[in-house]
């Protein structure tokens, strides 16, 4: 056995206790789990936990940098043995979906597709729209492109198949009125005992099957009852059955025939991108395409195909996604026995894991690359468009204003009032290119009065700054990052909405408090940048992703101010009205809106609602109830 090292990777020495553990590790298969402060950061499997983890701690161990980096954070270890490989895989599969770790490739959904959902725990199971898939034992169809096609399969399943719509909960000893879906036939009414349990279970099997692409069994049955009503010269319900038929035809249609086998395949394809690995797949079902999903695996990238695939499969299938007869991947994954082992055990039949080299099932598995392929395209051009939008942006800012540093933080102010009354100020943020909406703050005017956007400038950035300067002093004297304060991260730019008039006015606050940061203004009129102390403004071309941003913190700034202060007038008016309400003083006044926060919440609360404000009375909650109620009457 190599000698190990007796320094882990970040160099501090590895503890006795650590050494002990990975000199003592049996020969045995099973799981292990990686620690760092108590808390489990990667589970692997081993045949051979005695060779598998002591390699971890080897000096001339070739690790990955993601293996490295874990390495380093190592402090303990735990394993669990077991009877031989196939255990293991359950058991690390189980305990990843478990723990979650931060090290382990994980799976993550893309996108939110539709399914449909059917509940075979259910005495009488519905058959409805799932917004995503739940591990809640029920049976999953899909996923589907998107709502409107889930809508259009459940009609037409409906259409064939009388099953029960409704939620109510059914009780075989309380019978209810059929409703109207039993008399136009949509329903066989379960819950008017009119149908029993082994014979609406035969109909969703019928469901079922026609769920995973059997329709050839549906359009039989139909043609038949049409001939036979037909040949009744009943030719009311021979053009049902027809109208039936052409409504199943119809979703044929719109699901891809790509083979003559019948079959049912799973195509799976993997494809590295950034830090991660994409992961298409495609669902056949009787030969016809009837789906696709795309799924991201976290910090995959460096992992080798094979072993993506694996993880995948691991994490995918279970109760949920039994897995098909046919599994067709892009890699061969390295422990192909063994999962195709644990897939046949969960699919109850013999399941297959193929790597095709050529023939249709190469064309499908390409076919799922090339989709991943595109994928990764539009991933990097919208990567790229968010960087011309954030990072690239400030770096035009910077260079177009010759700023002496990139403006991470950029904050914006507006002033807003209405004739000098309820004046308030808003600061909206932007860190690295996109909004703080935490960041964002209102105040209220205090030292000015009536309209004077200067001074009232004047007051905000000096409030913001000192608040920012006492703030930061004891963040440092207590050895905290600037960044985690409320105020104490000072921006890198300031941008004041309006002319020289209230650029002056905030620089001058600027300096007052012994700071020199680059302030420009942002005037409506040609959308000029006004700098402090120049004559002549910037005008950027109007394309220009430099005057994007500012033109976003400042219409943020101005949305922000405008929003704050008609609520302050709405609660000005409202307290207002509410003083000739006997019993209502400052203080109720005050905890009435303080309580409802919003004069909406307020004008829409009930009676027994408005009681609950602390300290107000039942006489004057109703009166004040009754005053609202007829404010609101007087208005209609």
């Amino acid at each position: 056995m190599t000698e190990l090292t007796r320094k882990p990777w970040n160099g501090a020495r590895m503890s006795p206790e650590l050494e002990f553990k990975i000199a003592n590790l049996p020969d045995s298969p099973g799981c292990y789990l990686m620690k760092s402060g108590g808390e489990i950061i990667y589970v692997g499997k081993a045949v051979n936990l005695k060779n598998r983890v002591s390699q971890y701690f080897h000096y001339s161990a070739q690790h990955t940098p993601k293996v490295r980096a874990m390495v380093e954070k190592i402090d303990d270890f735990d394993i669990m043995l077991v009877d031989g490989e196939l255990e293991a895989f359950a058991l690390e599969c189980n305990l990843i979906k478990l723990h979650m770790p931060r090290y382990n490739i994980k799976l993550k959904d893309d996108k939110a597709y539709p399914y449909i959902r059917i509940d075979l725990n259910e005495r009488f199971p519905r058959v409805e729209l799932a917004r995503r898939q739940e591990k809640d034992g029920a049976k999953y169809f899909g996923p589907y492109q998107g709502a409107t096609v889930v809508r259009e399969v459940l009609d037409v399943a409906r259409l064939v198949f009388p099953i029960r719509v409704c939620a109510k909960k059914l009780n075989p000893d309380k019978k209810l009125r059929p409703c109207v879906h039993h008399q136009v036939g949509q329903c066989p009414a379960p819950c008017a005992g009119l149908i029993d349990e082994a014979d609406y279970r035969k109909t969703i099997d019928g469901v079922i099957d026609f769920l995973n692409g059997k329709y050839a069994p549906v359009l039989d049955a139909l043609k038949a009852k049409m001939a036979a009503a037909a040949s009744e010269m009943n030719y009311e319900r021979a053009a049902l059955y027809r109208d039936r038929i052409r409504a199943v035809e119809a979703v044929m249609q719109k699901q891809k025939a790509i083979s003559t086998a019948q079959a049912d395949q799973d195509i799976i394809a993997a494809l590295p991108h950034d830090e991660d690995a994409l992961v298409q797949l495609m669902f056949v079902r009787s030969g016809r395409m009837i789906g696709s999903e795309r799924f991201t695996l976290e910090g995959a990238a460096d992992e080798p195909l094979g072993e993506i695939l694996t993880q995948f499969m691991l994490q995918y299938y279970g109760p949920e996604n039994t897995p098909p007869r046919e599994i067709l991947l892009s890699a061969t994954p390295p422990e192909h026995d063994v999962i195709e082992q644990l897939l046949t055990e969960q699919h109850g039949a013999r399941t297959y894991i193929l790597t095709p080299r050529r023939g249709e099932k190469l064309k499908l598995v390409n076919m799922a690359v090339k989709n991943l392929k595109d994928e990764a395209k539009k991933l990097d051009r919208k990567n790229a468009n968010s960087y011309a939008r954030t990072t690239g942006a400030l770096e035009a800012l910077q260079q177009a204003l010759n700023l002496p540093a990139l403006p991470r933080r950029i904050e914006g102010y507006d002033i807003s009032n209405t004739q000098g009354a309820q004046s308030v100020a808003s600061e909206v943020v932007m860190v690295d290119g996109v909004s703080a909406n935490r960041e964002y703050r209102h105040y209220r005017i205090k030292t000015v009065e009536g309209a004077n956007d200067f001074a009232s400038m004047y007051e905000v950035i000096t409030r913001r700054l000192s608040h920012g300067l006492d703030e930061l002093a004891e963040r440092k004297t207590q050895g905290l990052d600037p960044q985690g304060g409320k105020f104490s991260w000072l921006p890198d730019l300031i941008l004041v909405d309006g002319g020289r008039g209230q650029l002056a006015a905030a620089r001058e606050a600027m300096l007052a408090q012994g700071l020199n940061i680059p302030m420009v203004g942002l005037a409506k009129r040609i959308e000029e940048i006004v700098l402090p102390g120049q004559e002549e403004s910037v005008l950027l071309d109007r394309h220009s992703p430099a005057l994007h941003v500012l033109q976003r913190v400042r219409d943020e700034s101005h949305r922000f101010a405008i929003i704050h202060h008609r609520a302050l007038r709405g609660r000005a008016s409202i307290a207002s009205r509410l003083d000739g309400i006997p019993g209502v003083g400052e203080k109720r006044k005050r905890e009435i809106l303080r309580h409802f926060k919003t004069v909406e919440a307020l004008k829409a609360a009930s009676e027994d609602e408005i009681k609950k404000v602390p300290g107000l009375p039942e006489n004057v909650a109703g009166a004040v109830y009754r005053f609202l109620r007829s404010e609101m009457e007087e208005r209609n």
